[in-house]
């Protein structure tokens, strides 16, 4: 990619409204919101709890649709796609990593990110040696045949780092991923996604209310009373 295309933004935010309608009742969460990510950078919106952050998060992963408003991320359009659209999106464009790991029990840690790989139609043979790969790159080489249950929750995260990347995707959606985590684990696991982000070529864009995570980003944006804007103190 030359650097020319990585000043052009790959995904386009244009508007985004979202309501949620409970009986009588109308709540709107995000409004008129815009936002631009750009190749193989890293992003980080900051936000208090209940904000809208998962929501934006889950629109932009095709997970949820939104009331008004565009999404383009790469060839995709996103508030247009059908659910066979949107699951190949999800397949190859998008890698979520949540706040909890969402592993399979009974598969090793190798499995766990090989799956992802083999769903996708990659021969087992490749998917063996890019899951090897990115648990090497999470320093986790030497717990490649251990079950979740076997692992800590910093390795469990770690585990799900290195799955979310495993189709190569454009970019990377983490939803507090170190939410669930103690300090110094959290702060292994955030070290570990940006650089295995950074790696990788990817873009991530990760939603925290954790503000000593901002300084690790390329930009910097806080959500707050339903809209966006970035934030250049950190």
């Amino acid at each position: 990619m030359n650097e020319n295309e990585k000043k052009q933004p790959f995904v386009k935010c244009c508007g985004i409204c979202k309501s949620f309608t409970t009986g009588a009742e109308s709540l709107t969460v995000l409004k008129n919101l815009d936002l631009n990510l750009y190749p193989e950078t890293t992003n980080v919106i900051l936000g208090e709890s209940g904000c809208g952050k998962s929501t934006f998060l889950n629109i932009l992963g095709g997970l949820e649709s939104l009331s008004a408003g565009t999404v383009q991320a790469g060839d995709f359009k996103v508030h247009e796609l059908d659910e066979t659209e949107a699951a190949e999106y999800r397949k190859f464009f998008i890698g979520f990593v949540f706040q909890f790991h969402y592993l399979l029990k009974d598969f090793t840690a190798l499995e766990n990110v090989m799956l992802p790989a083999l769903i996708a139609g990659m021969k087992k043979k490749d998917a063996l040696e890019r899951a090897k790969s990115l648990l090497s790159q999470v320093n986790l080489e030497k717990r490649i045949k251990h079950f979740p249950s076997q692992l800590s929750g910093g390795e469990r995260q770690r585990v799900a780092v290195a799955r979310a990347l495993v189709n190569n995707p454009r970019l990377v959606l983490a939803d507090e991923p170190t939410g669930n985590l103690d300090p110094a684990n959290a702060a292994v696991v955030r070290d570990v996604l940006f650089s295995a982000v950074t790696n990788n070529g990817s873009s991530l864009l990760m939603v925290t209310h954790d503000r000593s995570t901002a300084p690790l980003a390329d930009y910097v944006y806080v959500l707050a009373d339903g809209n966006i804007k970035e934030c250049g103190d950190f």
